[in-house]
């Protein structure tokens, strides 16, 4: 099995720096939004969410007084069409707001807001969260060097996240792992790939939670992307092996189907070429990453102790001292990204 790989404890929230405000106002992510994450917080009362079978999914529909509803209903339909038609107020008279559900579970709290088209009863989410630096960064790495996008807007202490739709990790593993061997072996390619994005960039704690499998028919089978949507643990903690999701047991399910039908040289083979691709994209958005890059080396995103374990641990792992004289948790991913450009990135058998 699969090791436990737990955060050493409760992640700290970190505050966007002026350097990285001026980032996000450059590249259109802050906009003036009518209601902020402290609103969110004058409910009256909740109940617990459950979902189809009655199990508890820890988060809590929250409900606010009637004065309270109506305001907050309306500037949450704003943002939304901030999110989606940038601020394209014809869309507001078709649009309502079904559910809001809050999460005590997550580091940053977030309310996850349930949006109804009234034309044809679609339904849509997006997420309002506290700001945090290490989010933030997470969400633009994601932008910049993986196949993904998120759409998300910031104002002062208020991060509007857009819904990412898939199967959550957990509810693949049980659910959408019996299918015929052509597909479980796609499967196991695409999270070798998801597995080497995550180590790359140093985004950590990709338990099944905390990604999404998004799956698409094919002329034959399905085709799969691992997804991650929760970005709170980027470049955070000290253990080399929190970026690898590889050794959560949560994932073991899928770590036996890699097992059972790669040879390590088609998991060499998967891992280079998701290497070429992340520098492929590195080089195609090379001025935005180096501003990005520039302002994460500036800005303090961990602790020395854990900066100090992970650049340890890394310079054991490739063998290669480009971490010495890392400092911050922004010189240590720009190290990686050296590596990667460089073809000098080492990365490890997914074994048991």
């Amino acid at each position: 099995m699969m090791h436990g790989n737990k955060p050493s404890k409760k992640k700290v929230l970190y505050t966007p720096s002026r350097r990285l405000k001026q980032y996000l106002e450059k590249y259109g992510r802050i906009e003036v939004l009518p209601l902020q994450y402290e609103d969110m917080l004058r409910y009256m009362a909740t109940i617990p969410l459950l979902d189809s079978t009655g199990k508890d999914t820890l988060w809590e529909t929250v409900f606010y007084d009637q004065k309270e509803s109506d305001d907050i209903n309306h500037a949450l339909c704003e943002i939304y069409a901030l999110l989606k038609t940038e601020g394209d107020k014809e869309v507001l008279e078709h649009l309502s707001v079904a559910r809001i559900d809050y999460c005590t579970f997550g580091n940053t709290k977030p309310f996850r807001i349930r949006i109804i088209n009234k034309l044809n009863d679609n339904y849509d989410h997006f997420y309002i969260k506290q700001i945090d630096s290490s989010r933030i960064y997470g969400l633009e790495l994601e932008g910049i060097l993986s196949p993904n996008r998120v759409s998300f807007l910031t104002y002062d202490k208020t991060l509007i996240e857009e819904h990412v739709a898939g199967v959550p990790g957990d509810d693949f593993m049980t659910k959408h792992l019996s299918v015929p061997k052509f597909d479980q072996i796609r499967i196991a390619k695409e999270f070798i790939k998801f597995n080497e994005r995550c180590f790359v960039r140093l985004l950590g704690d990709m338990r099944a939670y905390n990604y999404i499998v998004d799956i698409t028919p094919d002329i034959e089978g399905a085709q799969y992307r691992f997804r991650a949507i929760d970005f709170d643990q980027q470049s955070y903690e000290g253990r080399k092996s929190f970026y690898l999701p590889q050794y959560f047991k949560e994932n073991n399910p899928i770590i036996y189907l890699g097992i059972k039908h790669l040879e390590s040289e088609a998991v060499r083979q998967y891992q280079l070429e998701e290497r070429s691709l992340i520098a492929r994209r590195a080089r195609s958005s090379k001025v935005r990453l180096n501003k990005l890059i520039n302002n994460m080396i500036n800005d303090k995103l961990s602790t020395p102790e854990k900066v100090n374990q992970l650049k340890e641990e890394l310079i054991s792992h490739h063998n290669n001292r480009i971490f010495a004289d890392c400092n911050t948790m922004g010189e240590i991913v720009l190290a990686n990204l050296k590596l990667v450009l460089k073809k000098e990135f080492i990365q490890s058998i997914i074994d048991i």
